[in-house]
């Protein structure tokens, strides 16, 4: 008749088919027995557990309104008492805002730390004991140590989960700007409209937080206002592909043609375009008139290597499909999957794995395409006066070869590979206005195909600028990249 606590099940899974078992098979069980599980979220979880039971999941709150409601309900009226101090209430909310700020940055992903950190409810709780140590501590002439604030919040109760280097130089500016003499001025504020409440009681501060707005502007964590298009975009990618996976993947019919019929004719268009195999002593006597064991012709040739990859498999899955849906060959798991996504518009695992990423499959089949053309044309018409740089399957590749080409052509100068450096400078030209190969006495390449998140560009002036509102990715003119 008691509670039965499972906790982290995920780790346990072979004992939760023994334990499902032995609940259904009991032939007589007490009306008050109760099982409860904790777990992480596990695609190998029994799925006719999670069909018996009454799921509870437990998500950080989103938005400022509802972190702090969290924070200050935990928070009790002994608390709020604890300590005389004029400076210690607005300490305490000061704290709870940076709790929740660190949490909500989460939601941005990259933008808002650079590595996701699991910051929780402890983190809040050991801020909040030092605050209290300190100011029990402190001298009431010398006032509260701000230096140490700043070095307890930013480097150890928070910081000591952080470890990039500008995630730490954020979380120190968070503490330095929002902890400080200036904090208790009346013009204070964190952002516009979120400030320090006056109260006395935990009602008080609940009812100011109450009327605080439930959607916030980025700008109140310190972002860029755009950074709310790049997560409501990828929040609906992500809504939409959980739909598009959950959809009924049987034969049925849209507009006459079954889901096989459909494939089946793309699958027809994508081998008609598909490039032919490279010939491997084709590419081999061009790179020896090329000039075989120069860097630049090495990397081309790995660069096609990874391509005839790409090219040979695209081919051999959808051959192997179109056998499979007339019923010539079975269905294997990989070409279930790859019917289920050419059928989706999105690529396939297979090929994902060895390739690129993009938005969808028409996409990445034209840059495949695109790619297979930049080095079809480069390896029977040699080197292009520019190169289409986001086309390479390792840019950084290319860069270290043109490295340790300029480094050959200086070698009678005394140049050595360890110090020569890059330099990138941005032209006015667009591509189509490049004629020949950079100056000889410069030597380097030019490259396209690159362009700037968060920022414009100011093509008259060559300088970086703010980005128009709404806009996320401003196209690059041709870099000239030289060693």
């Amino acid at each position: 008749g008691g509670w039965l606590l499972l906790q982290n099940c995920h780790l346990g899974l072979e004992f939760l088919d023994e334990l499902m078992d032995t609940i259904t098979t009991k032939e007589s069980m007490s009306e008050d027995f109760r099982t409860w599980m904790t777990t992480e979220a596990h695609p190998e979880f029994p799925i006719n557990i999670l069909q018996s039971s009454i799921k509870f999941t437990n998500e950080p709150p989103q938005g400022v309104k509802a972190g702090l409601k969290r924070t200050y309900s935990a928070v009790t009226q002994d608390l709020l008492e604890m300590n005389k101090m004029p400076q210690w209430k607005p300490l305490l909310y000061a704290v709870a805002f940076l709790h929740t700020t660190v949490q909500e940055r989460r939601k941005f992903g990259p933008l808002g730390w650079n590595i996701p950190y699991e910051f929780n409810q402890a983190d809040f709780a050991a801020s909040v004991q030092f605050i209290q140590n300190h100011l029990n501590d402190v001298d009431n002439k010398q006032g509260v140590n701000w230096s140490c604030v700043h070095y307890m919040l930013g480097e150890v109760q928070y910081g000591g989960r952080v470890t990039d280097d500008l995630d730490k130089a954020l979380l120190n500016t968070y503490a330095r700007v929002w902890f400080g003499e200036h904090m208790f001025s009346e013009k204070f504020c964190f952002y516009k409209g979120y400030v320090i409440p006056k109260g006395n009681t935990v009602e008080d501060y609940l009812q100011y937080i109450e009327q605080l707005p439930v959607i916030d502007t980025p700008e109140v964590f310190g972002l860029h206002p755009n950074a709310d298009i790049t997560y409501q975009t990828n929040l609906a990618n992500e809504t939409f592909s959980t739909i598009v996976s959950i959809q009924p993947k049987d034969s049925s019919a849209r507009g006459g043609e079954t889901r096989e019929a459909v494939v089946q004719r793309l699958a027809d268009e994508m081998l008609e375009k598909l490039p032919p195999d490279y010939n491997p002593h084709e590419v081999k006597a061009q790179l020896q008139k090329m000039g075989a064991i120069q860097p630049i012709n090495i990397f081309l040739r790995q660069e096609i290597d990874r391509m005839q990859h790409v090219i040979s498999r695209v081919r051999t899955t959808l051959t192997d499909l179109k056998l499979a849906i007339d019923g010539t060959i079975i269905m294997s798991e990989e070409l279930q999957d790859a019917l289920d996504n050419i059928y989706d518009a999105r690529i396939p695992k297979l090929w994902f794995r060895i390739s690129w990423e993009s938005t969808t499959l028409g996409f990445w089949f034209t840059e495949l395409l695109e790619r297979n053309q930049q080095f079809s044309s480069w390896l029977q018409d040699g080197r292009p006066n520019q190169f289409w740089m986001t086309g390479f399957f390792n840019p950084q590749g290319f860069l270290t070869a043109m490295r340790q080409e300029t480094t050959r052509m200086n070698l009678a100068k005394g140049w050595e590979l360890d110090s020569v450096v890059l330099y990138s400078e941005v032209t006015k030209m667009m591509k189509e206005d490049v004629v020949g190969p950079p100056p000889a006495d410069i030597g380097g390449v030019y490259v396209h195909g690159l362009f700037l998140e968060g920022a414009g560009w100011d093509r008259r002036n060559s300088k970086l600028i703010e980005s128009a509102p709404k806009v996320l990715f401003t196209s690059l003119p041709v870099v000239h990249v030289y060693a």
